[in-house]
């Protein structure tokens, strides 16, 4: 007997199920992670801080722009930068925008600079250094605020 189409695709779906579910009573169910080490915590908690150290570099160098010009011009230690306010409709843009496109619009404006790929080492350093410089600040997302004077810092040039 031959099969059409639709009856093979029904026989193959069948058999697959079948398949695919057997392998779930032969394995068993999957365990969940352990939790992390502290060798592992530390090693994540270094790899933060390195970023958020690129970031503040980046941050207060002229190296993203051609005039110049450096982020900390306008937002000294990422205070005005308001991070915790994204994502938020960005009037000058006219769309809800996440931080790394006013990042972006900055770099490309006020610096005449090039944008970053959204996905860069170099972007993320950014978006770590200014959320690191608002530890501690309730999250608003889409709050219009103004900007706010920098955060004091208290223990070297931004990080710890």
């Amino acid at each position: 007997m031959k099969l059409n189409t639709k009856s093979r695709f029904i026989a193959f779906t069948t058999a697959a199920v079948a398949v695919t579910s057997l392998g779930l009573f032969v394995t068993g169910p999957a365990e969940a992670r352990k939790p992390f080490t502290q060798d592992e915590l530390a090693a994540q908690y270094k790899e933060l801080l390195d970023t958020v150290k690129q970031g503040d570099e980046l941050w207060h160098s002229a190296k993203l722009g051609k005039n110049g010009l450096a982020c900390a011009n306008c937002h000294p230690d990422a205070a005005a930068a308001n991070p915790h306010t994204f994502p938020k409709f960005q009037p000058n843009l006219g769309q809800v925008i996440p931080l790394r496109d006013m990042i972006n619009w900055c770099i490309q404006v006020p610096l005449e600079g090039q944008a970053l790929d959204a996905n860069s080492r170099e972007m993320k350093a950014l978006e770590a250094y200014a959320f690191y410089m608002h530890r501690g600040f309730k999250l608003k997302p889409g709050e219009n605020t103004r900007q706010h004077p920098p955060v004091e810092v208290r223990s070297g040039p931004g990080y710890p």
